[in-house]
């Protein structure tokens, strides 16, 4: 019994172990089921997806479908920028590694199509866990086929050639500043790409199929889901192809005439809708090959060895060529900001029409420590108000600016949008500069009112006057400038529309009419300055603007200068506003320095170009078409009085010769664009046999002594219609330089411009 006690009480500590140990082991057991539980929860219900989507990712490979950027159209429905399919090449270590294919065989391969180094190639095929390693990008379909043949040739499956897509910008340069460019991965990066990335990017798609464990394709069929790509939208830009071509070739003529140091703008703008037909800045660059830079500066970079240095210098130059001087370079207008003082004095009341003004070549200005000078040091004398502007008399318009009073002057130029970014549709606008309410309103100071009133010591951007322009001559409303018109989806639907409606009053009618009156003047009167802007046949009126940059001067001390001109035309309903920015023209044209001799001539030639292709008709003045260009009938085969009479009705003489009755030749041809008055030689007998004769130099000469010297050496002069009977301009440009030899009957362009002595406005 003690035995059998004994044993029991051995027993009782196994019993308790042993329950313990069962305890245990229901508790854990229950613990793991409860966490397999929650992890099979986790896994095949809340991360479902996620889990679904890593074992899809490791059974299946998937083939990128690369949507196409959207296509931006100009005005006309002219490709501006569009998406073209490219391939893109990379080589699998991995698999190379697997089908035992030759590295060098695949090095090979590559380098003799594409171009690639063999030596990098080699490299790349070293990382044998590696599935992919990028050999090439944006190739074109003819090199995808070659290296499609080489693969094929050499059985090589390590090589793939993937669908991608390449931007390309048809017209090369042309309206750079505004399209932009998009980087490699098809980003916008500048312009317009950048701005409306949203729109026109589109959404990749994609093809899965089903792939066994070396990433090999499985048989066809037995598992392939296709997304489809969907593309981007398609924008419609108020940019008109034509203008901004013409547009561009005038300007970058105009920097090589002048010879412009620091380059140049222009805006081309509808005054009615704010619509811009042209944004031009130079220098300009290639759109399809953005970093690179003018071969100018690519030689001076090819000197510099240190590479850090390099780069640097690279970098500058990108960056200065792709700046925008139209949208992000303030500068100080000088006079052509005389149009929005007189539209302001006119509105406030300040100025009637019927005024006159006096002046004397200086006036003293309260605050100011000196006497503040007319450009015209001897002064103007009596003049009315649009004598005044067609002068740019600067203390007529200091006057008018103290009439107006600071704060009505403060007022009004924050209603023309002067204080505040235009919001135009592209990126890189800057802001203004202009004195604060407190130190412009200190009536013990009026300098920075007097200074303002001729465009000085403040400074806006050129988006920005031509803005302020548009409103005073448009009928007195605000417009937004703007770029993108529509925004169309790839079905067709219209997503966005701009509305082109005025924004607000800022003068009335009655005054913008006023305006219009005086600024035609200055282009129409022969005492204007901005005489050199006329085109025959056009009402054309403007503002010429010749500003002094602070600071700034030539290694020889004279100063530089900003000259510009905006012009408006038809004035009998303006449309069209011109706004050319030159800045610093050097000294060695011989010209004086000023809007009026640089800026206004360019503003003529480019209405000259794109008032004709927009539509606008001509109406000629009987002195204009006593020296317009006609062309040249055609009257062979005529009786030579009858032939005679046809010249005639055409404004141009004739000159018989030979003995027969009928015309058998003429000089020169019929079509040819000469100007009125000159002489067409009628051949009666056999025409002589072409000669040769040297062209005479005709700089400086009147419109009639060119005639006459050229007729002399048996040559014709035409003038593009930029010559409208001014006695006292001059020839300072010709096609065909002086000295060379050409054939009898050719005819010379000339270029005719009165030297406006107009100093600093």
């Amino acid at each position: 019994m003690k035995y059998q006690r004994s044993a029991e009480r051995d027993m009782r500590p196994n019993r308790t172990i042993l329950s313990r140990t069962l305890f245990l082991m229901i508790v854990c057991g229950i613990v793991a089921f409860i966490i397999l539980v929650a992890k099979l929860y986790t896994i095949q219900i809340r991360d479902h997806e996620f889990y679904e989507t890593q074992a899809l990712d490791q059974q299946t490979n998937e083939t990128k479908i690369p949507a196409f950027r959207g296509t931006i159209y100009d005005r006309n429905g002219n490709e501006l920028a569009v998406s073209v399919t490219s391939y893109s090449v990379y080589l699998s270590p991995y698999e190379l590694k697997y089908y035992g294919e030759s590295a060098d065989t695949v090095a090979d391969v590559l380098s003799q199509t594409l171009g690639a180094s063999r030596e990098s190639v080699l490299k790349k095929t070293e990382d044998v866990s590696a599935w992919y390693k990028t050999i090439a990008v944006k190739i074109d379909s003819e090199t995808a086929g070659k290296l499609r043949e080489a693969k094929s040739e050499n059985n090589l499956k390590s090589i793939h050639i993937e669908n991608d897509t390449t931007r390309q910008y048809p017209y090369g340069s042309l309206a750079c500043h505004a399209i932009g460019f998009v980087g490699t991965d098809g980003t916008g990066l500048e312009g317009i790409e950048a701005l409306y990335d949203e729109y026109l990017t589109g959404v990749d798609g994609n093809v899965s199929r089903l792939a066994a464990g070396n990433g090999t394709e499985m048989l066809s069929g037995t598992y392939e889901q296709y997304i489809d790509a969907v593309d981007g939208s398609d924008l419609t830009l108020t940019i008109d192809a034509g203008v901004q071509r013409m547009t561009e070739k005038c300007v970058k003529q105009a920097i090589e005439d002048y010879d412009v140091q620091n380059g140049g703008c222009a805006i081309v703008m509808n005054v009615k809708t704010g619509a811009i037909l042209a944004l031009a800045s130079f220098d300009n660059y290639d759109l399809n090959d953005y970093r690179s830079v003018s071969d100018e500066k690519q030689a001076e970079l090819d000197k510099i060895t240190d590479r850090d240095e390099y780069n640097a210098v690279l970098r500058e130059a990108q960056l200065k060529q792709w700046r925008n001087m139209a949208l992000s370079d303030t500068y100080e207008p000088g006079s052509v900001f005389k149009t929005i003082t007189l539209a302001i004095g006119l509105d406030s009341g300040a100025i009637k029409t019927s005024d006159s003004f006096y002046c004397g070549g200086s006036m003293s200005v309260l605050g100011r420590n000196k006497p503040l000078n007319c450009w015209r040091h001897s002064g103007h004398g009596s003049q009315s108000l649009a004598q005044a502007a067609q002068h740019s008399c600067n203390v007529a318009f200091v006057n008018i600016g103290l009439r107006i009073g600071a704060e009505t002057f403060y007022e009004y130029a924050e209603k023309f949008g002067l204080f505040n970014k235009t919001g135009v549709d592209l990126i890189g606008e800057a802001g203004s500069q202009w004195w604060s309410e407190d130190v412009f309103f200190n009536p013990e100071n009026l300098s920075q009112l007097a200074a303002a009133s001729f465009g000085q010591t403040f400074n806006i951007t050129p988006i920005q006057l031509i803005t302020a322009v548009s409103a005073a001559v448009n009928g007195g409303e605000m417009v937004k400038p703007y770029v993108v018109d529509t925004v169309t989806s790839p079905d067709g639907v219209v997503e966005y529309k701009k509305d082109s409606a005025p924004e607000y009053r800022v003068i009335s009618e009655e005054t913008s009419q006023a305006v219009c009156d005086i600024l035609e003047s200055v282009v129409a009167d022969k005492e204007g300055t901005g005489k050199n802007a006329a085109v025959a046949g056009y009402r054309i009126g403007g503002k010429t603007g010749t500003s002094e940059k602070t600071g700034k001067s030539f290694e020889n001390g004279e100063k530089e200068y900003i000259v510009s001109f905006c012009g408006i035309a038809p004035m009998d309903d303006p449309e069209i506003a011109v706004l050319v920015l030159l800045d610093t023209p050097s000294y060695s044209t011989g010209l004086y320095i000023s809007g009026g001799n640089m800026a206004a001539p360019t503003v003529g030639n480019i209405f000259a170009d794109i008032l004709p292709y927009l539509g606008y008709e001509k109406t000629y003045t009987e002195e204009e078409l006593a020296v317009i260009d006609v062309a040249v009938p055609d009257v062979t085969g005529m009786a030579a009085s009858d032939a005679a009479a046809e010249l005639k009705k055409a404004g141009l003489n004739a000159q018989i010769v030979g003995d027969g009755d009928t015309v058998a030749d003429q000089l020169p041809p019929a079509g040819a664009e000469i100007s009125a008055g000159q002489t067409v030689v009628l051949y009666t007998g056999a025409r002589p046999d072409e000669t040769q004769t040297v062209v005479p130099d005709l700089i400086g000469l009147t419109f009639e002594e060119a005639i006459n010297t050229l007729e002399r050496a048996g040559l014709y002069m035409m003038t593009a219609d930029l010559y409208t009977g001014n006695e006292e301009a001059i020839i300072w440009k010709q096609s065909a330089q002086s000295g060379v030899t050409v054939d009898s009957g050719s005819v010379i362009e000339v270029a005719l411009a009165e030297n406006v002595d107009e100093g600093i406005e």
